[in-house]
Formats: structure tokens, C-alpha cells, sequence
């Protein structure tokens, strides 16, 4: 029944809907929304919606905007007021308060000929022939698709606004998608005397020594100034042991791979943990031009909520 209802929205994205676009566009302080009970909570998520997405947003409660919180409200502003009815009391009573400031209205309501959309300056229509609830009562079709119908206010804007998806990780830095589009490799990657680093000359008995003190499974092998010459890590340990190497004498230069996989500081996390994964290896070495800056290991972008 409520899939009915969304299928029965598709006409109703018309020029009432462009206009709304439009005035919400024009607006150069923030949107409030609207709405009593369950309009109210819809209406909430309305606002939240069009704050992550590049429309600064935020719900304010009629009632108590009768009794002070109106003062949020400001000149620059817009609303969108949520009714079903159109005709909720806490919604209707603001209208006039509404007009004084002179405002853009946009509504939602499921009654084109009710007061609330006969005040606004958009009027989209959310209306359903019947709820989801047996018993007709229950706000349930009616409150999907003023949801619905809030999304693609939502998601319209977004468009023209050009909002990409390094704005919608700015608005979300603490969720893994944030995370995934800001966290670059030099934020986790491991620098100075964290590095595991050891010279060519270096014994294996040694090289073994460092893995151990760094504790990240591999060591790289460096020349002067840093200019990363190859890694050392457990499977180079077990080809060694398989061929009985001479611990203490063998230099690791003999045992090293050569040709490290590697990535530049300035690169997201996500790359990094995409080319290890793409490699089946757990760490790369960060370079700057030809000098090595850091190694990154799988371990720091899973504490860091990339993997």
C-alpha cells in the first residue's frame, strides 16, 4: 500500500516542485521545517537530510515556535511546514507570523485546498488515497510519502547546488564515508623513528631485530637520504629459511624484494587500503618524489575505521 502511494509521487515532481526548488535555492540564511506529531518527526528528518546535503537546515517545533522559538526564524530564512491535513493548529497559527516576516513558504500537505497550502508560495502534494493502517487512522502511507517527497526536495537541491561527494564527507567526518573521503595516508601512516629502516649492508640477524622492535612485519631498506632501495618482509623470511640462509652474515640486500609497492603522503587512506588489498599485501611505503616519508600497515586504516 505504501509502495502504491510513493508510485502515485512521480507525477506530482511538476512545476509546483520546480518552484519550491527555486525559492529554497534563493534563500540566504537556512531552511526550517516544520510539523506537528508524526508530521513533526518526518519533518525533522527532512531537515537533517537537507543540512548534510548542502542546504543548511533545522527543525523547529510549532508549538513551542509560538511561544518564543518564532526568534530562530529570521528574514533570510525559508520554511517548509508539514501537515497532512493542512489544517494542524500549531502549523496555522504561525501562518500569519509567517507572512509578517515575509518569508518563502513551501508545503506539504495531503489537502491542496487547506489553509496551509493556500498560504504558501509552493504547495507540493503528499496526499494518499488511504494509510497503510487498517484502521485508516494511523499517519502511515501519508507520513512515507512526505519523506519521500522531502528526499527529492533534498536531493534536487543537491544537484543544483553541485554539491560532490568531498562536500557530503566534510559534512560527515565522523562516518566511515567521511572517513573514506578526507583521511588521507599521511594522516595514519607511520613517520620518524617509527619507520622500520635498515641499510643494505644490514645482516638478516639484525634486519630481524628491527621488524621486531617496530612491530609492523617488515622493514624497509634504504640508501642515503632516505631513497627507498627494496622491503623486507615474512614472505622474503620464509624464502629465506626455506633456503637456510646464514643468519647472521647474510646481507639483507640479498634477501629483499625490490620494487616496493608504494603511495604518496598526499593520497587518500582509501587508495591505500584499495592497492593493498588489489596486492595482498599489508603495508606500503610512502614516498615524497624519491624520498621515503612513513609506511602505512593494514593495522592503521582499521583503527582508523577505513577497512
Amino acid at each position: 500500500m505504501e509502495r502504491d502511494a510513493i508510485a502515485q509521487l512521480e507525477p506530482r515532481i511538476d512545476a509546483s516542485f520546480a518552484h519550491a526548488c527555486e525559492l529554497l535555492l534563493g534563500v540566504t540564511g537556512r531552511v526550517i521545517v516544520t510539523g506537528m506529531g508524526k508530521s513533526g518527526h518526518i519533518a525533522s528528518k527532512i531537515a537533517a537530510t537537507l543540512a548534510s546535503t548542502g542546504t543548511p537546515a533545522f527543525y523547529v517545533h510549532p508549538a513551542e515556535a509560538s511561544h518564543g522559538d518564532i526568534g530562530m526564524i529570521t528574514v533570510d530564512d525559508a520554511v517548509i511546514a508539514l501537515s497532512n491535513s493542512g489544517r494542524s493548529p500549531e502549523v496555522v497559527t504561525l501562518l500569519p507570523l509567517l507572512k509578517r516576516l515575509g518569508i518563502p513558504l513551501v508545503s506539504m500537505t495531503g489537502n491542496p485546498a487547506s489553509p496551509l497550502a493556500e498560504a504558501s508560495d509552493a504547495h507540493l502534494d503528499t496526499g494518499v488515497d488511504t494509510e497503510a493502517c487498517p484502521l485508516n487512522l494511523a499517519p502511515t502511507s501519508s507520513t512515507t510519502t512526505a519523506l519521500v517527497m522531502g528526499d527529492a526536495l533534498a536531493i534536487a537541491l543537491l544537484e543544483a547546488r553541485g554539491f560532490s561527494a568531498e562536500d557530503f564527507a566534510f559534512s560527515h567526518p565522523g562516518g566511515t564515508l567521511g572517513k573514506k573521503l578526507l583521511l588521507k595516508v599521511e594522516d595514519v601512516m607511520h613517520t620518524g623513528t617509527a619507520i622500520p629502516r635498515v641499510e643494505p649492508s644490514t645482516p638478516l640477524s639484525a634486519a630481524l631485530l628491527e621488524i621486531s622492535r617496530k612491530g609492523l612485519g617488515m622493514t624497509t631498506v634504504t640508501g642515503p637520504e632516505d631513497v627507498l632501495v627494496g622491503i623486507f618482509t615474512d614472505g622474503d623470511l620464509r624464502r629465506a629459511l626455506d633456503e637456510a640462509v646464514d643468519v647472521r652474515n647474510t646481507p639483507i640486500s640479498e634477501l629483499m624484494t625490490r620494487g616496493a609497492k608504494t603511495i604518496g603522503p598526499n593520497m587518500l587512506a582509501a587508495e591505500a587500503l584499495r592497492i593493498m588489498e588489489e596486492n595482498k599485501i599489508t603495508s606500503l611505503v610512502v614516498q615524497r618524489g624519491d624520498h621515503m616519508v612513513g609506511v602505512i600497515h593494514l593495522m592503521n586504516l582499521l583503527h582508523a575505521g577505513i577497512a
